[in-house]
């Protein structure tokens, strides 16, 4: 009886060697931001491929089955801003409150500070219509009896300056002419800040006019100059006196002039000294500027 051939048996059947994995691909190194230990190598244990626009699959297709393909996961990925509230909406709605906010601040820093430096500073001072009548010249009058029937006045109403003049002759009795002559003139600045002009043109007008002296005053307004000239050399017959008193309180301005010319027509032969005439004016400045303020 035949026997049916048998499979060969394991011993005698070669080893079969099992199937190798596919080897993975090399991927180059990649830089990292971390320094140590190689600032070109990602750190010990963790590698991921940088992903690129050519790794990402179609919508809809799978994942291919490289694992270096995916994409990185850094940690959870922060939810997407909404519509019309992100960041960018924040940082122009703050921008326009800064904005407003700066622009109070400067209104109230003109209005609190620039206003008042900017307005005109008058003291309560004003202008009259006739400085003739309303200036006091008293302590002229004991030496200068006779008034002047037509003094010369003038004034000038502006959104820039008041100003109010009056020029007069000095009469002593019997006088058939003027004897001297006084001036005074108010000045309300109200746009410009006269102190600085002020100060050049007196406080220098000794450099400006030759044989003039001045000298400062102190106790009348802000500051206070007096120039001052005689010609005369102590003789009556010829040469002049001359003095001014130039004031400055706050943005108003104030002067009063004393003048007179001796010759040999001249019916006055004795002026009063030059001391007297500059203690009149400190004294008529004083009070008529007292007048003047409201």
């Amino acid at each position: 009886m035949s026997t049916p051939p048998q499979p060969p048996q394991p011993a005698d059947q070669p080893a079969q060697q099992p199937p190798r994995p596919p080897q993975q691909p090399t991927v180059p190194p990649q830089p990292t931001a971390y320094p140590y230990p190689n600032p070109q190598s990602p750190p010990p244990g963790t590698f991921h491929a940088q992903p690129t626009l050519a790794a990402q699959p179609a919508p809809g297709q799978p994942q291919p089955g490289n694992p270096y393909a995916q994409a990185p996961q850094y940690g959870p990925v922060p939810p997407a801003r909404p519509a019309g509230g992100g960041g960018a909406g924040r940082a122009v709605l703050w921008a326009a409150v800064g904005a407003v906010v700066a622009s109070a601040a400067w209104a109230a820093g003109v209005l609190l500070i620039g206003g008042r430096s900017d307005s005109a500073d008058l003291r309560g001072y004003s202008a009259p219509s006739n400085m003739c009548s309303s200036a006091d010249y008293s302590s002229f009058k004991d030496e200068y009896t006779e008034n002047d029937s037509s003094p010369t006045r003038t004034s000038l109403k502006d959104k820039a300056l008041d100003e109010s003049y009056c020029s007069l002759g000095l009469k002593k009795s019997g006088s058939s002419y003027a004897d001297a002559y006084l001036t005074m003139q108010l000045d309300l600045h109200k746009k410009t800040d006269p102190a600085p002009e002020f100060t050049a043109t007196w406080k220098n007008y000794g450099d400006s006019h030759t044989g003039y002296d001045v000298d400062p005053v102190e106790g009348i307004g802000d500051e206070a100059y007096l120039v001052s000239q005689d010609t005369t050399n102590g003789s009556s017959s010829s040469g002049s006196r001359y003095a001014t008193l130039a004031v400055r309180d706050g943005w108003v301005t104030y002067t009063m002039s004393y003048s007179v010319y001796l010759t040999s027509y001249d019916e006055d032969k004795d002026p009063p000294a030059l001391t007297d005439v500059t203690d009149w004016l400190k004294t008529d400045a004083k009070a008529t500027l007292r007048q003047l303020k409201d």
